[in-house]
């Protein structure tokens, strides 16, 4: 890797045409715009954090910026598992599936994280242990500000969600039988709908459709035992009911543009692996 840490201001995003790499990356932007990530469509204004995790793929469709700020991070740096305790990030702000990829921040809570961003700008090719100690205190501030508006957030769509209440669980029933059932048809059984109608459900909620989702969080799944195992890709692609590891392979370089043997030695294996 080039760096554990890096910070970067941009004036258009035809500057930061795509982003695709190992580390994590959060971008701090105000103005309107839409975007790709991993194929999946949105659109956002006003001051937003967008977050990615390693290897999604960030493609700008359209987009007038009043300001754009890009901080990057590697998990040797500042492991989101290994800290989680301090800030519950992981599946909020960073691999969760199910909810727009940004959040809107207010006024105040937006000019916390610039301030912030500038601080880290300050230290970030300074070596001494202090002054490391003093960034990874910066950017667990921004993580736990955009925590908390994310949660906020969500608090507030539950509330007003009553978009299909059959299918209220299907996060925990597609986390139960991703694996052994990667079919639409199984889970709009269980739901006893036809896959047309539970498809227009999901799609709707989600702003997915359910193939989508099963893709996704096969994947999510891999990353995460690649990332946080020592068990090799054989013992992985079996774990996850591939009939060997090649097809495994082809299967994750086709969702995430690299191998998942290139994607664990970039990303590498976190301090918290058992």
């Amino acid at each position: 890797m080039d760096f554990l840490i890096k910070t970067e201001q941009f004036k258009t995003f035809s500057e930061l045409k795509t982003i695709n790499n190992p580390h994590y990356s959060i971008l701090v932007l105000e103005g309107r715009t839409s975007f790709s990530i991993d194929t999946n469509l949105y659109e956002c204004s006003g001051k937003n954090i967008i977050f990615l995790t390693p290897y999604q793929v960030l493609q700008w469709q359209n987009a007038e910026f009043e300001s754009l700020y890009l901080l990057q991070f590697h998990g040797d740096y500042y492991c989101i598992e290994y800290h989680k305790k301090e800030v519950a990030c992981n599946g909020i702000l960073f691999n969760n599936i199910y909810a727009e990829p940004f959040v809107p921040v207010s006024d105040s809570v937006f000019e916390d994280i610039i301030q912030a961003i500038f601080n880290i700008k300050k230290l970030e090719n300074t070596t001494e242990s202090y002054n490391q100690s003093i960034i990874k205190t910066y950017l667990q501030l921004i993580l736990a500000l955009c925590s908390k508006e994310k949660q906020i957030n969500s608090l507030e769509i539950d509330e007003m969600d009553s978009i299909s209440p059959e299918i209220s669980d299907f996060k925990e029933v597609l986390d139960a039988n991703f694996i052994q059932n990667k079919s639409v048809a199984f889970y709009a059984d269980y739901y006893a709908l036809s896959i047309d109608v539970f498809s227009k459900k999901i799609k709707k909620k989600f702003g997915k459709t359910p193939s989508k989702l099963i893709q996704e969080r096969m994947i999510l799944e891999a990353k995460k035992r690649l990332h946080l195992t020592y068990k090799s890709i054989k013992e992985i692609a079996n774990e996850l009911g591939f009939d060997d590891e090649f097809y495994f392979s082809r299967y994750f370089k086709n969702h995430v543009n690299v191998s998942p043997k290139v994607f664990r030695e970039k990303v590498g294996i976190s301090i918290v692996a058992k």
